[in-house]
């Protein structure tokens, strides 16, 4: 038992060191860009280039902030990390044999796609959990939100809405609009299989969408209160 509670409060301490750090330090990488970087060296892809630029939150559109938050959560503001009527959702949803997205808050996403790995399995979902608490209690809601728009995926190897910005628009994301915002944001479900450079009938219809979520979650003055 004793062992157990050392082997505890060790695990707690190397990772809340981390954790708080990132409150004010830029992560140099995320654990799903590693890995995408191993995979692409194991399986020889000469062709993969993994781009990744931080921006702090005055250098990013507002509208890009308002775009994932209508797209991935509607909540965000108001929850502590997690969605619980969003799961009691899924949960029903997948019981009855039907399948829904929304489970999962920007918080948790931030929690995986930094500290964690993409594969599903109740050992991963534990140390989301965890990792989740942690980032709430830690950041601030503004900081996760900027975190989130930095590590989260838009393309093959694209990461972050600055890398993506210039990859789509030809500009920085500083000066992305509401419908390119509401594109980007439109591919974060899949972004291998839904693209930004050639938005199917699908990805259009998700940006019509949120660019309806984003006015009708008041526009970007949403973020002013984080």
């Amino acid at each position: 038992m004793d062992l157990l509670i050392k082997a505890a409060l060790a695990f707690f301490a190397l990772t809340l060191l981390p954790v708080a750090l990132l409150r004010w330090l830029p992560p140099p990488a995320s654990a799903f860009m590693l890995e995408a970087q191993v995979l692409a060296l194991w399986q020889g892809r000469e062709d993969f280039n993994l781009s990744y630029r931080w921006r702090n939150w005055d250098q990013i559109s507002p509208y890009a902030g308002m775009a994932v938050v209508a797209s991935e959560d509607q909540s965000f503001s108001r929850h502590f990390g997690f969605d619980f009527r969003a799961i009691a959702k899924a949960w029903e949803s997948n019981r009855d044999g039907r399948r829904i997205r929304g489970a999962s808050t920007i918080s948790q996403q931030t929690a995986k796609n930094l500290f964690l790995y993409p594969r599903r399995n109740y050992l991963r979902k534990g140390l989301e959990t965890y990792f989740t608490v942690l980032i709430e209690q830690l950041w601030p809601k503004r900081r996760i939100l900027e975190i989130y728009l930095n590590i989260a995926q838009f393309g093959d190897g694209i990461y972050g809405v600055e890398a993506a910005s210039r990859a789509f628009f030809r500009k920085p994301a500083r000066h992305l609009d509401a419908r390119e915002a509401a594109l980007l944001a439109a591919v974060l479900p899949n972004p291998i299989r839904l693209r930004v450079e050639r938005p199917s009938a699908l990805v259009k219809k998700r940006q019509a969408w949120i660019l309806r979520q984003m006015r009708q979650l008041g526009g970007t003055d949403y973020l002013e209160d984080l």
